[in-house]
């Protein structure tokens, strides 16, 4: 049986800065009762940064973490340097086949069918996030990805 510790961020570029104390909490929570020990988390949009500095904070307190930053491109294609306190970054096996415009969504596709926990701020706004948390959703009904939604 795999252990369920791993948790991935999505969210909308922009976000309403109100939600950083509700995604403080879901971390701490994340960490204390559900023993979630591994997060990723993307770079792109408001949600991502605020959902880094959060970790960041939470390592402080929960210096076992590890934390890690997904990358859609190829590590020497385009440097990207992780955040000083995050543990490296990730760069999804099999990504160098797929096309550039598709790299962000496939990278988050892949994250999603291989973490355990999902932390996420989707408004239900169109666009790629309300379709990586339906894809999530999909996954959650087979039990096999549990998602808190800030914007809930």
């Amino acid at each position: 049986i795999k252990a369920m510790n791993s948790c991935f961020f999505i969210g909308h570029r922009s976000v309403p800065p109100e939600i950083r104390g509700k995604l403080k909490e879901a971390i701490e929570r994340h960490i204390t009762e559900y023993g979630v020990t591994e997060f990723l988390v993307g770079h792109y949009g408001g949600f991502d940064s605020m959902a880094q500095s959060a970790l960041v904070k939470a390592k402080e307190h929960h210096p076992g973490i590890q934390l890690r930053l997904l990358l859609p491109y190829h590590p020497s294609e385009r440097i990207v340097k992780a955040p000083a306190a995050f543990d490296g970054s990730y760069y999804p096996p099999g990504m160098e086949s797929i096309p550039r415009q598709f790299a962000i969504v496939r990278a988050n596709q892949h994250a999603i069918k291989t973490s355990d926990y999902l932390i996420c701020y989707d408004a239900g706004h169109v666009g790629n996030t309300r379709e990586l948390v339906a894809l999530a959703r999909r996954r959650e009904k087979e039990g096999l990805i549990h998602i808190e939604n800030l914007a809930d």
